[in-house]
């Protein structure tokens, strides 16, 4: 797993790092002063939290988890992107490694 962030102090600590790595998840971290990497995730944030969050209450972590895992399977394997040619993020992805797109 990979968790994409700024270069905000918190990202840098040593505790965080620290629990990334006990956790295997890779970090990555946009450019210094390159807002514009970010977009993408900011993006796909703004969806969730307004597809997801807007009017709904989840009475327990375990119930928000599971909203949100399959959430994200829908946006990855159903959800159709105009600026993907009318594919899934799944089905484009899948086509730009056969270098189809």
């Amino acid at each position: 797993m990979t968790l994409h962030s700024d270069q905000g102090v918190q990202y840098q600590s040593v505790q965080w790092r620290k629990k990334l790595k006990e956790n295997r998840i890779f970090q990555s971290m946009s450019r210094r002063a390159t807002c514009l990497d970010n977009a993408p995730m900011e993006s796909f944030f703004h969806t969730m939290k307004v597809e997801l969050y807007h009017n709904k209450e989840y009475t327990t972590q375990e119930e928000l988890v599971k909203a949100m895992i399959s959430w994200i399977s829908y946006y990855n394997n159903e959800r159709i992107k105009v600026k993907l040619k009318g594919k899934t993020p799944v089905e484009y992805r899948h086509l730009a490694l056969r270098n189809i797109v």
